[in-house]
């Protein structure tokens, strides 16, 4: 019997001998590939990946901070969540030509808020598109409410969805969504809900497997708040990538074998999707490799 890990790892070996080596924006370069998918029943283990360690917690805190609906940069860090903090901090040098360091630059955010309105809102990414979105009208829209109206009022709708690729506010955005359409699935024979995320590109190798992480991890937050259990997960990735400054760190995460996924405990069923925090979540018999280090390509 397969694990369900291998589809993952299988996923960077055909990167690693298939990917067509491409220029990308960042000036790294990746091997890339097109037109992916993995699937993962819930009811076999939560899917974070135990080939490398997963800070989980991290990764929770960053989808709670864009269900959220925050574009704040000061509230991740806050909360000692720094992966949001290049993409200002390139934006802050491009523009004073002032070469501070990212930890005096994240300190400044948190100390000053004048700097902060300044520099610390990341544009109207993720959290602002899922909950106010805004249309022709001037109308903000909550798409992640409006998905759980539907789950329980009409469940075999085929509209039960949210997106972030706001085509008309790209521009603004300090980086436009790559996991850019959620769609969910009811299953009333087995009482289930499923979930799925469509990303139109893919950081295999540092991205994924928070993306993976985060899908199942909504999922099972829906599932609580309407009614049904956590179902089966599917990932479609589209321009799926792997930097090139990443093969040495895949070619020993592929070395290793998967160990078994852990269980997630949700601790209390709070009011409404809004009112998990980080504190409400844990992940049993979570056993994996040891961490391995890659760099952010920005």
């Amino acid at each position: 019997m397969t694990h369900p890990e291998d589809q993952y790892l299988a996923l960077l070996r055909k990167l690693l001998d298939e990917g067509d080596v491409r220029l990308d924006r960042t000036g790294v370069g990746t091997k890339a590939i097109f037109g992916e998918q993995m699937r993962f029943n819930l009811a076999d283990g939560f899917p974070v990946f135990t080939t490398k360690r997963v800070y989980w917690k991290t990764a929770f805190k960053e989808i709670l901070w864009m269900l959220s609906g925050s574009t704040s940069l000061k509230e991740l860090l806050a909360q000692n969540v720094k992966i949001w903090s290049d993409w200002p901090l390139k934006k802050f040098r491009e523009q004073t030509g002032t070469t501070i360091s990212q930890e005096d630059f994240e300190r400044q955010i948190l100390e000053d808020e004048n700097f902060n309105q300044k520099w610390g809102d990341l544009g109207p990414i993720y959290g602002k598109q899922w909950r106010r979105w805004k249309g022709a009208d001037g109308r903000e829209i909550d798409q992640v409410q409006q998905v759980i109206d539907l789950i329980k009022t009409n469940p075999s709708s085929r509209r039960i969805l949210w997106e972030g690729w706001n085509v008309g506010e790209l521009d603004q955005m300090a980086l436009p969504p790559c996991h850019k359409q959620y769609q969910f699935f009811v299953n009333h024979k087995l009482g289930t809900l499923n979930g799925s995320c469509i990303q139109r590109s893919v950081d295999s190798y540092l991205g994924l497997t928070w993306n993976i992480a985060n899908l199942a991890l909504i999922t099972h937050m829906l599932a609580e708040q309407t009614g049904y259990k956590p179902g089966e997960i599917v990932w479609f990735g589209m321009d799926t990538h792997l930097y090139l400054n990443h093969i040495e760190a895949a070619e020993l995460q592929l070395s290793r074998t998967p160990r078994p996924l852990p269980r997630l405990i949700i601790k209390r069923k709070p009011a409404s999707l809004f009112d998990y925090t980080i504190d409400d979540f844990d992940l049993e018999g979570y056993d994996p490799h040891p961490a391995i280090k890659a760099d952010v390509a920005v």
